[in-house]
């Protein structure tokens, strides 16, 4: 699983649905530009996003590419009931792209699968966002319910302590997201918590990516006020709670990479 990939918001706004919504960056970014992020709308300049080619005919998503789908959104909010049939259709013209679906509406997935989904898709992959406890215990049933491929967890933000164990002996899930609360965010992740969740993947061989510590992180009795985005992810890397095991060294490398092209991108402007 890669997260550094690539974006596709076929629709643009939410609702705050759970405990992990109270600091929604979705609401703070919109809140910038007076957007109303509880006002649904389909995006119609990139609906189709992953169907556009540049002047020489080549997608300008390309082949093998990680696709976060509605990091804006819910691919399963019930206004996009009557927009979803036509990104299915999207997300199967285009087998050679995978598709990262994260949703908290877990229950709403199982009726809203296309018509020719029998045992899933090849390149679509699911995910719940569990911000506790409450929540895991509510939507993994779902998730390992649902006629799959693919399935992943996500942690974000990671606001209590959580036990994953009995859904990572099922082996269905292939890969745990976790990290901290950012944008008006305070409560904090602890390092324990984290580290629990480490030793719960690597017991039974599941990936698992911390990808950053959110604002204030907590380990051994000290807290850290974190609120630089980068740094988050280093001292998350340096933690040394990725399972596999990754190249800190090349990792941070890479991150630091990442920064100076969105900065040369945002100069553009």
């Amino acid at each position: 699983m890669d997260i550094k990939d690539l974006v596709w918001n076929p629709w643009h706004g939410c609702h705050k649905y759970s405990e992990g919504c109270q600091n929604c960056y979705a609401f703070f970014l919109d809140k910038r530009y007076n957007i109303d992020t509880n006002v649904v709308q389909k995006n119609k300049s990139g609906f189709n996003l992953p169907l556009k080619k540049d002047k020489f005919g080549n997608f300008k998503i390309k082949s093998g590419s990680f696709v976060r789908v509605c990091m804006m959104s819910d691919f399963f909010i019930e206004e996009a009931d009557i927009w979803r049939d036509e990104a299915w259709k999207i997300i199967r013209e285009r087998p050679d792209v995978t598709f990262s679906l994260l949703t908290k509406r877990a229950d709403r997935i199982k009726e809203h699968l296309p018509s020719d989904w029998q045992d899933g898709y090849d390149n679509v992959t699911f995910a719940v966002s569990c911000e506790n406890q409450k929540r895991a215990d509510e939507r993994i049933p779902y998730l390992l319910d649902i006629p799959a491929k693919h399935r992943w967890i996500s942690l974000k933000p990671f606001i209590e302590k959580i036990d994953l164990e009995k859904y990572l002996k099922t082996n269905k899930i292939e890969t745990i997201l976790a990290g901290g609360e950012n944008y008006l965010g305070k409560r904090p992740l602890y390092y324990d918590w984290v580290k629990e969740i480490h030793n719960q993947a690597k017991k039974y061989n599941v990936e698992f990516i911390f990808a950053q510590t959110g604002n204030i992180f907590i380990k051994d009795g000290i807290e850290y006020k974190i609120l630089d985005r980068t740094t988050q992810q280093i001292q998350a890397l340096k933690s040394n709670l990725s399972y596999p095991e990754k190249n800190i060294d090349k990792e941070i490398e890479e991150i630091y990479k990442l920064k100076e092209e969105k900065n040369k991108k945002s100069n553009k402007r």
